[in-house]
């Protein structure tokens, strides 16, 4: 078989990475066909394939098998996420007579287990996390299936596992089918280390040294790099041996991630044991290319075409430094809950060492249907501080407005002097989320209340700013909240669509600034967001009770625990929504009864849609 052979390339996903595997494909000279779901009407991805295929869903395997029949595509690339590492597709595609580009369904079988993948991984050497239970406390729940924190809980204590338990398992069933956990010792402050490794269908395995993956929130990935700023040659080599040891053992060929945690203080700094393994290419995989110079799609495609390897593992070290951001839907500031809407302008960062993989552009919907990140930034130096400077400045000229992004944010933690210093472990986003909360530039709303050329009522939390200052407004020149005041204030044009210059107390800066049809006007400047509205449309529909507890963001009801007339005690779980992979529960703020309650699970809401009320009880 040849690369030809491959062509025409199913790509079975959507967003960023089917850009990012139709760019390699298409500069090997082979053509693609993508998918499209009603969902993603007028996706990005669409555009830059071939062909595109409409189908019911990205999780349903009989459509994308129907999508390569119709469309004559002789292999598959499964993206990442969806279907990327489910055995049972792998070998429907092989069935279908397609070539599958990705590992052996059996390895994916094999690893995609968390159980048989670490008794594998303890027979071929690598060291091994203890199981939980007999050791004390505190130890971790984890989904069997799946991965990315999904199906994961910490228990610190005998009586919390029971219902952390329950919980592991209903997330588990609904992201993977599967609602197995198994229970292991968990380190307090670890680092999260993964090693990248690549084979072929001809006994060679290779590793491409490690990335640093520490930086998380939630059990979800914020920022990766490498190298490792801990981990040295003689670490890395050590590590690198037990990755293909691991790969060799499950008959691996092709791209994957064998990730491992490390204990992040001495004396146990060197020490490191296997977490688990993905069986596709990793959202993180940018950096590894720009270290080590070598496209990882390419060589995904060329193993699926049963070449062998022409790399070699003395060859390959790792040159400078990388750094990738996530560029999430998220509103920092309401707690990192999930932000939705329209991409009204939209301009990437630019500049030497910077590269931004996306599947957005002007006119994208950002909707709850599928994962929250919207792009990612991604920053080359020849060493790491360079790396730092150069993402910062991508992030704070990322032009985007329209949706809340966590950029203003990723910029105030990447500037900590711990991270600045390499000192991470997994959980330090967390314990320092308070230090990283800042107000936003007073010049950013006086920004939106010109845009907007009148009095202005502030979004989300714009409007707890504009209480504290009293009403908005602009009058000849002069941009006035409360007691503040900015003068000359100006606005033209800048070089691009959706950028404005602004003129604030004789200081010019650039804006990028929307109006969208519900007299909203979104500004962004720095990474920084302000939604103002001239005309607050009403979000209410049906009237309930003053004090009615609201949607603190757009999703899907999971669950609804109570009804109307029930007597509930302060704390109790009233409701639970869904967004973006994220469960929330509305809780009663109050003893009281249940009032205005019409939601079942299933209903749709939007931001801000009162939900239920917890009314006083009569005596």
């Amino acid at each position: 078989m040849s690369l030809r052979d491959l062509s025409p390339i199913l790509i079975a996903n959507r967003g960023e990475i089917a850009i990012r595997v139709a760019r390699t494909a298409h500069a090997l000279g082979l053509s693609t066909v993508g998918v499209l779901t009603e969902q993603d009407a007028g996706a990005a991805h669409a555009d830059a394939i071939d062909a595109v295929v409409s189908i019911d869903s990205y999780l349903d395997a009989d459509e994308l098998l129907r999508a390569a029949r119709e469309s004559g595509a002789r292999s598959v690339h499964p993206g990442y996420g969806f279907l990327s590492e489910n055995a049972a597709f792998a070998r429907a595609v092989a069935d279908a007579g397609l070539t599958w580009i990705g590992p052996p369904p059996e390895a994916i079988e094999l690893m995609g287990d968390k159980g048989a993948a670490k008794e594998a991984a303890a027979a071929a050497g690598v060291p091994v996390v203890p199981a939980g239970g007999d050791g004390g406390y505190p130890v971790v729940v984890k989904a069997v299936a799946g991965g990315g924190g999904k199906g994961m809980r910490v228990v610190r204590a005998a009586e919390e596992l029971e219902a952390a338990t329950a919980a592991a398992q209903r997330e588990a069933r609904a992201a993977f089918g599967d609602d197995r956990v198994i229970v292991e010792r968990y380190l307090e402050r670890p680092r999260h280390i993964e090693i990248q490794v690549l084979a072929d269908a001809h006994g060679n395995i290779v590793h491409l040294g490690e990335r640093e993956c520490s930086l998380q929130r939630r059990h979800q990935k914020v920022v990766e790099e490498a190298p490792s700023p801990v981990v040295d040659a003689e670490l890395r080599a050590r590590m690198g041996e037990a990755a293909i040891a691991l790969a060799r053992a499950c008959g691996y060929a092709g791209v994957g991630t064998v990730e491992l945690i490390m204990e992040s203080r001495p004396p146990h700094a060197s020490e490191f044991f296997f977490l688990e393994m993905n069986t596709r290419l990793q959202v993180e995989h940018p950096v590894t290319e720009l270290v080590y110079g070598v496209d990882l799609v390419e060589q995904q495609l060329r193993v699926a075409a049963g070449e062998a390897l022409a790399l070699r593992q003395e060859d390959l070290r790792p040159h400078g430094h990388a750094i990738e951001a996530r560029l999430y839907a998220e509103d920092p500031a309401a707690g990192f809950l999930p932000a939705t809407g329209t991409v009204h302008v939209y301009r990437e960062p630019s500049g030497e060492g910077v590269r931004v993989d996306s599947g957005l552009r002007a006119g994208s919907v950002v909707g709850t249907s599928y994962d929250p990140m919207l792009a990612k930034v991604i920053a080359y130096g020849p060493d790491r501080e360079t790396a730092l400077d150069r993402l910062d400045r991508a992030l704070a000229t990322f032009a985007l407005a329209g949706v809340t992004t966590n950029a203003a944010f990723t910029r105030a933690l990447l500037a900590r002097d711990d991270v600045r210093a390499g000192e991470m472990d997994t959980n330090l986003l967390e314990r320092v989320l308070e230090e990283l909360a800042t107000e936003p530039p007073a010049d950013l709303l006086a920004a939106a209340v010109l845009a907007a050329a009148g009095t202005a009522t502030p979004e989300g939390p714009w409007r707890r700013a504009l209480a504290e200052h009293g009403e908005a407004r602009v009058t000849s020149g002069v941009v006035t909240i409360g007691d503040a005041r900015w003068e000359g204030a100006a606005i033209r044009a800048a070089e691009a669509p959706g950028l404005f210059a602004i003129t604030l107390d004789g200081l010019t800066r650039r804006y990028a600034i929307a109006l969208d049809g519900d007299d909203a006007v979104y500004v962004a400047r720095d990474g920084h967001h302000a939604i103002v509205r001239t005309a607050r449309p009403d979000r209410s529909g049906a009237a309930l009770p003053e004090g009615s507890l609201e949607a603190p963001m757009p999703g899907t009801v999971w669950a609804v625990n109570v009804s109307n007339g029930d007597v509930v005690q302060a704390g109790d779980v009233l409701i639970v929504l869904e967004s973006m992979k994220m469960e929330l529960s509305i809780t009663a703020p109050r003893d009281g009864v249940v009032e205005g309650l019409t939601l079942k699970a299933g209903d749709r809401v939007t931001l801000k849609q009162p939900l239920v009320a917890v009314v006083e009880a009569e005596a």
